[in-house]
């Protein structure tokens, strides 16, 4: 077939094919470009999968029948936890190796045959196979990745300075804000776990005598969930004790505890003064608490959480630590007390 452009149609039609023409010219042009001038091209080609850097791992395991036993007793679990609460935890997977169904679990014995036992015949033999292990399953967070709602004794940064949070109150409204030591961070600075992976609040209410003139160490975070407990154990720990009251401290009892990121949960300590006065770079506070004993607090731990433990194994909170001796003799908190009066809060417990 042939035309010629005398044609109006047919000159439309070689317009039409000029213009594409020119437009991919210009996109190869721009193409050839980039490329040229050391941009990233973009678009290439898909890379060789023989090249992937996990080529060497094992390809997935196929065995039909008890993949399907699988999917129906993780629908069970699921449905089983959205009606009945998180009272057990629980993994399931499919073991490679042996081709059996794996549940891990802390649920009693009972609970877990009734959600193995399936009604296709196939797929109940192979739940009915399942290795079960008695296991708990946690969360990946501790006292220096705390998540909400937060504890007492986490640890705390704005990424340049380290501290601990204190203990839970609450003012007359009902918010709910958690307490640290007043020479860690700035009003408004907002402050984050220690792992940095989340917001645990924003500074106000800063009382600090080189800052606002008050002869104190103490300041308020808001913005996040705060709850009545005390992180206990190491500084790593995902254990906690519930806040029973907070009060005033008494001199020459022996075992009162402190609970913060750099050392985590020590007892051993007496107050040997109410009435001390401690003078740092952030200035003189009193009246504070002063204690001996043992494990000493450390830098970091300033805004822990100081108290005593009653005989259910809840605390008791008499302050939060704020100074010690640099040879570890002696470490003062700030009392409950003065944070009560100065911002009209009351402990919350747990």
């Amino acid at each position: 077939m042939s035309f010629t452009v005398n044609n109006p149609s047919r000159r439309r039609v070689l317009a039409a094919l000029a213009l594409i023409a020119f437009a991919l010219a210009v996109a190869l042009g721009a193409a050839t470009a980039h490329a040229a001038d050391g941009n990233k091209p973009s678009f290439g080609a898909p890379a060789d999968a023989t090249e992937a850097p996990d080529r060497t791992g094992r390809p997935e395991v196929v065995r039909p029948v008890a993949t399907k036993a699988l999917k129906a007793v993780q629908k069970r679990i699921a449905n089983f936890v959205a009606d009945n609460g998180k009272r057990y935890t629980f993994a399931s997977y499919l073991d490679a190796d042996t081709g059996r169904i794996v549940l891990e679990t802390n649920a009693p014995a009972p609970l877990v045959s009734g959600l193995t036992s399936l009604a296709d015949d196939a797929q109940r033999e192979e739940a009915g196979k399942a290795r079960i292990r008695r296991v708990t399953i946690e969360d990946t967070w501790h006292r220096r990745d705390d998540i909400p709602s937060f504890w007492g004794g986490a640890g705390l940064t704005n990424f340049s300075s380290l501290c601990s949070s204190g203990y839970a109150v609450r003012n007359a409204a009902g918010a709910v804000y958690s307490v640290t030591a007043g020479h860690c961070y700035a009003d408004g600075t907002t402050v984050r776990v220690e792992s940095g992976l989340r917001r645990y609040g924003v500074v106000f209410g800063r009382r600090l005598p080189t800052v606002t003139g008050h002869a104190m160490d103490m300041e308020l975070m808001a913005g996040e969930s705060y709850a009545g407990r005390v992180y206990t154990g190491g500084v790593t720990s995902t254990s906690s004790r519930g806040v029973a009251a907070a009060g005033a401290a008494f001199e020459g009892y022996t075992n009162y505890c402190h609970s913060g990121r750099t050392t985590g949960e020590h007892c051993g300590h007496t107050a040997t003064d109410t009435s001390a006065q401690v003078c740092t770079s952030s200035g003189c506070k009193s009246p504070v608490i002063r204690f001996t004993g043992g494990t000493m607090i450390q830098g970091g731990d300033s805004g822990g959480a100081f108290y005593a433990i009653d005989g259910a194994g809840k605390a008791w909170i008499r302050g939060h630590v704020i100074a010690s001796a640099s040879d570890g003799s002696a470490g003062w908190a700030q009392p409950w007390t003065t944070v009560a009066s100065q911002y009209g809060v009351s402990i919350v417990t747990g």
